[in-house]
């Protein structure tokens, strides 16, 4: 029998579950009322591998959550555990703040080595605070003092973090320094019409609004955007689109900021997101992924922004070694094995599959994403569709799109449940927390990909079922 999580002896599973229990009562009894992941998933992991996590009670999961997108390679990865293990066993110091190390330089090295070429060609490198939330900081402080402006660009739907200026930037906080621009999207676009016509329609509000002398938007510092909206429901920006951005922020000499926090080290099929419509940036803000599960972040830069005094920015916890070490064994892994690639053929396959769903399932609105990074959209198939507007009843075809039927937060949270209840951790996300979103590991193979669909495929007829009995 295999041995239990906290020692050497045979497994028992009255025991464990008394344990997890145990575990889960005083977590709730100690920790803070701010806790997410733990109110939605109540499981105590005490082993993992791969795409697969070993609770204290001795079930096993398939985990889509991957750390919220940190586990480019899955969990306790051989090349990464070599990695950590190799600069444990060599004596290195462990804490050198920003201080030169040959694991810094090896990191650094090989991002570089992954980079836009046209951003890798001058970039600069500033080591931040362990979170992606202290890069984007860094990353506003940087454009701030660059072009000694203040305001911001940023979009409806965003995520940057939870410290006070991610938050600002995400709608999380009112600022009157950041202006707030529509993301396009087809499902729920803000225009009602989606497609190319509704973006077009977003970058149109967007040159009005910094062309309007009397719009009451000075030109701002910069403009901050996520090439896929995580956290706002897994959506992809359109290729065309950033590349207006791009286009509409170099005109007006306004620094683009990109955030690849989570969609960076081939999560969306190319090893950085903005490499699908084949715009540079300004700034990347990086984390999660790049220190190979270990906390890192950092923001990479063009050197003509290079302009803030020492010390502008600085974080006691920028140099570390073991995810530096971490990290640079996931970006080399990921690269020379095309992971990347790997994620784009997958992710298609997938999207391909869960998209059939919404044909049975009524209460699927929409499955969108790219690559590895995947969003189920859960509505009320009984709820009242909003009466057409004047731009649905246009005759133009490029102006007509059916009302999306209303978000049905308590129904994506039965499937999340369901879906951990066979064993799939998932999570949700979007305006209203009814995105079932995935986030694999690069690594899983297709008879895991298939094991993925299919349980959440599962967890939807169950929930559909207990929906009909109930009504």
């Amino acid at each position: 029998m295999p041995a239990p999580y906290g020692g050497g002896t045979p497994r028992d599973p009255v025991r464990d579950t008394v344990a997890h229990e145990g575990i889960l009562r005083r977590q709730c009894a100690r920790e803070s009322a701010a806790r997410t992941y733990a109110r939605a998933l109540p499981i105590v992991p005490v082993r993992a591998r791969g795409l697969t996590i070993e609770g204290a009670d001795g079930r096993r999961y398939l985990d889509c959550l991957s750390g919220a997108g940190t586990l480019a390679l899955g969990h306790n990865h051989p090349v990464v555990l070599e990695a950590i293990r190799k600069v444990l066993d060599s004596g290195a110091p462990l804490h050198v703040l920003d201080l030169a190390t040959p694991v810094k330089d090896a990191f650094t090295t090989e991002l570089f080595h992954t980079l836009p070429p046209g951003l890798a060609d001058r970039a600069r490198i500033q080591f931040c605070g362990p979170a992606g939330t202290d890069a984007v900081e860094a990353a506003l402080k940087l454009v701030r003092t660059a072009t000694g402006r203040s305001g911001l660009l940023s979009f409806a739907g965003a995520y940057h973090g939870m410290t006070a200026g991610a938050l600002e930037a995400s709608g999380g906080a009112q600022d009157v320094r950041v202006t707030r621009l529509p993301y396009p999207q087809d499902y729920r676009c803000p225009f009602g019409i989606g497609g190319p016509r509704g973006a077009e329609l977003a970058a149109r509000w967007t040159e009005s609004l910094l062309d309007d002398t009397k719009s009451g938007v000075p030109q701002p510092a910069g403009m901050i955007l996520e090439p896929v909206q995580g956290e706002g429901g897994v959506i992809p920006a359109p290729d065309a689109w950033l590349r207006r951005m791009r286009a509409v922020t170099e005109h007006r000499s306004i620094p683009l900021v990109v955030d690849e926090v989570q969609t960076g080290v081939g999560r969306t099929g190319a090893f950085w997101a903005v490499e699908h419509s084949g715009v540079v940036p300004d700034v990347m803000v990086l984390s999660k992924a790049i220190g190979g599960s270990l906390p890192l972040a950092v923001i990479v830069y063009r050197d003509d922004l290079d302009v803030w005094p020492p010390g502008a920015h600085a974080g006691t916890f920028r140099g570390n070694q073991l995810a530096m070490a971490a990290g640079a064994a996931t970006l080399s892994y990921v690269r020379e094995n095309a992971l990347a690639e790997r994620a784009a053929t997958l992710g298609a396959r997938m999207l391909d599959q869960l998209r059939r769903l919404s044909d049975e399932f009524a209460c699927v609105g929409e499955v969108r994403g790219r690559g590895l990074m995947i969003g189920v959209e859960l509505v009320d198939p009984d709820g009242a569709v909003p009466a057409p507007t004047a731009v649905e009843l246009d005759d133009d075809p490029l102006l007509a799109g059916p009302a999306p039927l209303p978000a049905a937060p308590q129904l994506a949270a039965a499937v999340r449940d369901a879906c951990l209840h066979r064993g799939l951790i998932v999570e949700l996300g979007g305006r209203h927390s009814s995105v079932v979103r995935l986030l694999p590991p690069l690594t899983i193979t297709d008879e895991q990909a298939a094991a993925i669909v299919d349980r959440l495929a599962d967890a939807l007829a169950a929930v559909a079922r207990t929906r009909r009995h109930e009504s």
